[in-house]
């Protein structure tokens, strides 16, 4: 039986927007909302460079990575052709006007993951640059 944990009300996730959600471990969960009310989960990362998707747009049922514009699918987390690649997805239930994200879930998956961390900047000199 599955265990469900309260994580706001849908009026709180902004239309065509997002909220994050902390976990004790691992990268945050981003819940989003769609025009038709339609809530969804993803691990807040893009699976191309780790962007965070909960900064994307929202459009139909999928999410624009701010970083490179992949499309993501909200209900799958699977990346649109020709891009590759898929970020976790998480149950969600919503009733009466509250939601609700697996709580197994939220406590197991993707806790391994992370966002990647930029390097230090590169002096150029001419047309070569040192590392």
């Amino acid at each position: 039986m599955t265990t469900w944990q309260l994580i706001c009300a849908v009026d709180d996730i902004p239309v065509l927007g997002s909220r994050r959600v902390a976990r004790p471990q691992g990268l945050d969960v981003a819940v989003f909302r769609n025009a038709d009310n339609e809530v969804f989960a993803l691990l807040d990362r893009c699976p191309h460079k780790g962007g965070p998707l909960s900064q994307g747009m929202v459009f139909g049922r999928s999410v624009a990575c701010p970083l490179h514009n992949w499309t993501i699918a909200l209900d799958s987390g699977q990346a649109a052709a020709p891009d590759e690649g898929c970020t976790p997805h998480f149950r969600v239930k919503v009733e009466e006007g509250q939601v609700y994200l697996d709580a197994e879930q939220l406590s197991t998956t993707a806790l391994d993951l992370t966002r990647p961390i930029a390097g230090p900047a590169q002096r150029c000199s001419g047309q070569h640059c040192a590392a």
